[in-house]
């Protein structure tokens, strides 16, 4: 353990002050808290993508495609609009709309009240909805299990129907839906798709998505000089350009700034802001929780 330099070097990291108490400290102490939110915070409140959850849910495709988990099937190129709703029907269902309260959520949302704060996350499941964040806090910025975008990209608008999605799941056969509850486009007439982005087209950016990232920009704008606090929570390596890499650049650009990640994973940090950094490498749900009932 090391004692941190610059603006935080009243907080030392001992090996008495447990990673919990730490990050309360570091949390109570910042002047501003950037959050960046991945799989791993849902992982740690029960909403995996793997084992049971997975399994139990899609027995069918799993059978027919040799699927390895939740996110490989459902970036999978499907034979058709049927078989591709049969399968993002159930998904919507299990990760949005039937997503249960997680209790990590709760905790983390308890710690930032009257708190200066904001959240980014990659996430698109519901799980800030559950646990009633503030969500002109939260920037979704990989869109939304709940909403619906032309797959042809044709205009910048979403959609939605639960009632339909629930239709579909009722109605599906052999891991297909009929074909009259295919939805499509009201432009275009192609078919819809789950609002997410991809490699090749990206995603479709309606009014709100630019009302959250208007929100959370400014917010970064107002706090840039501040002693902030850039808090990386359960965030991999599968898309670093959204969370990752501009919380590093950020911390790097000011040094006022700190830079922590929870992580059981031991990534890689880069030199210049190794002195700005510090790695909670216990479980998340736990750390969250000891806080939480601090």
């Amino acid at each position: 353990m090391q004692q941190l330099d610059g603006p935080w070097q009243t907080l030392t990291m001992k090996s008495s002050l447990s990673q919990a108490d730490l990050l309360h400290q570091l949390i109570d102490e910042a002047e501003a808290i950037v959050i960046g939110v991945g799989a791993g915070l849902s992982a740690a409140a029960g909403f995996t993508y793997a084992g049971r959850r997975f399994t139990d849910a899609f027995p069918d495709f799993i059978a027919k495609y040799r699927f390895l988990d939740m996110l490989q099937a459902s970036l999978f190129n499907f034979e058709d609009e049927q078989e591709y709703w049969a399968f993002q029907s159930r998904f919507s269902l299990l990760n949005f709309f039937d997503q249960p309260v997680g209790q990590a959520y709760i905790d983390l949302r308890n710690l930032m009240s009257g708190k200066n704060y904001h959240i980014i996350t990659t996430n698109a499941d519901n799980a800030f909805y559950a646990a009633k964040f503030d969500m002109d806090n939260v920037f979704r910025i990989q869109g939304e299990y709940g909403l619906w975008q032309c797959s042809e990209h044709c205009h910048q608008e979403t959609y939605h129907d639960e009632a339909l999605i629930r239709q579909m799941v009722r109605e599906q056969s052999n891991m297909k839906i009929p074909e009259s509850l295919v939805p499509h486009c009201p432009k275009c007439g192609a078919g819809l798709e789950i609002n997410k982005r991809n490699e090749e087209k990206g995603m479709v950016e309606d009014a709100h998505f630019h009302e959250q990232k208007e929100r959370y920009e400014q917010f970064l704008k107002e706090n840039e000089d501040k002693k902030v606090l850039f808090l990386e929570i359960g965030v991999g390596h599968t898309t670093p350009q959204f969370i990752k890499h501009p919380f590093q650049q950020m911390t790097q650009e000011n040094t006022k700034a700190l830079f922590v990640t929870m992580n059981q994973r031991d990534y890689f940090i880069p030199r210049a802001i190794r002195p700005q950094t510090v790695r909670i490498d216990e479980d998340i749900a736990d750390v969250l929780h000891t806080m939480a009932d601090e």
